[in-house]
């Protein structure tokens, strides 16, 4: 039996899935190779190699997430830093940057954009990414989330129009923005244990519990959110399955216009698209940050 049998036989008896996969990945993250290298047997593992690849195939076993393992996940095809601490970015939270960048399809257009719950970025630096002109703030409660999106924008190169601060939502935030992108936790308390260990045991509770019915957050985020939002500014929120009905009523009760509902490819209701109402009779407020 070789070592990725081997490998693949304890990732199977734990449970993971595609186990061979994981176990020729995980082999390549260890040895510092592309995947390629592994399949063709290019690459030979040495002593320290092996120390190091039993240690990650151990680690996965535990069904510690492969992103924390590697230190990295894609997302909307750009790489993305990610450890303990901070959520791992999903591919349907894609829907919301496809979204945004389809209601402000210039590139040339001159955007204010905030993040709320940034965590990893992923969210604000994908959009910035794909709209140079645009700048951003992302806001976390989270001092680890917020090394990680720091750290992202500057491999990203993005860090001289981003700035990332610690807060509540958007408690502390005064300013207006045409863009808002909000992925919050959106999982009732009681089902956070049924889910997979990757996830229960391992990504922050902070970042997955929604209370008891899964809206908590929507809640809180709603009454400033249109306060937030300048006169041509929409908002982009993420939205659990099952969740649209109920989400939509919270935040049309703090006088935001739901405009769209944007479904996955499982046709599940994944983003609500907002905008505020009335918004040219507001009043300017005069702190920014």
């Amino acid at each position: 039996m070789t070592i990725l049998d081997e490998a693949a036989a304890r990732l199977r008896e734990a449970g993971v899935e595609s186990p061979r996969a994981e176990a020729r990945l995980l082999l390549a993250h260890a040895m510092g190779v592309p995947r390629e290298d592994i399949i063709s047997g290019a690459a030979a593992p040495d002593g320290a190699v092996l120390a190091r690849f039993h240690e990650v195939v151990a680690r996965r076993c535990a069904r510690e997430p492969f992103a924390y393992i590697v230190g990295r996940r894609e997302f909307f095809s750009l790489d993305f830093a990610v450890g303990k601490g901070v959520l791992i970015p999903r591919p349907e939270t894609e829907l919301l940057v496809e979204e945004a960048l389809r209601r402000f399809p210039r590139r040339d257009e001159k955007l204010r954009v905030l993040d709320l719950g940034t965590g990893t970025g992923c969210l604000l630096l994908a959009f910035l990414k794909e709209r140079p002109k645009a700048d951003g703030l992302g806001i976390d409660l989270s001092e680890t989330a917020l090394g990680y999106a720091r750290r992202n924008a500057a491999q990203l190169g993005l860090a001289g129009r981003v700035r990332f601060l610690r807060g509540n939502w958007g408690e502390s935030v005064a300013a207006r923005f045409d863009v808002i992108l909000v992925n919050p936790p959106y999982i009732s308390t009681a089902d956070i244990a049924s889910l997979t260990p990757e996830v229960a045991a391992h990504e922050p509770a902070s970042a997955l519990d929604g209370g008891n019915d899964g809206l908590d957050c929507y809640r809180r985020i709603a009454p400033a959110l249109a306060e937030l939002l300048s006169a041509k500014g929409c908002a982009f929120v993420e939205i659990g399955e099952g969740q649209a009905e109920a989400a939509s009523a919270i935040f049309k009760n703090a006088k935001l216009s739901v405009e769209g509902t944007v479904t996955d490819f499982a046709r599940i209701y994944r983003c609500l698209v907002m905008v505020a109402v009335e918004q040219h009779l507001r009043p300017k407020r005069k702190k920014q940050l």
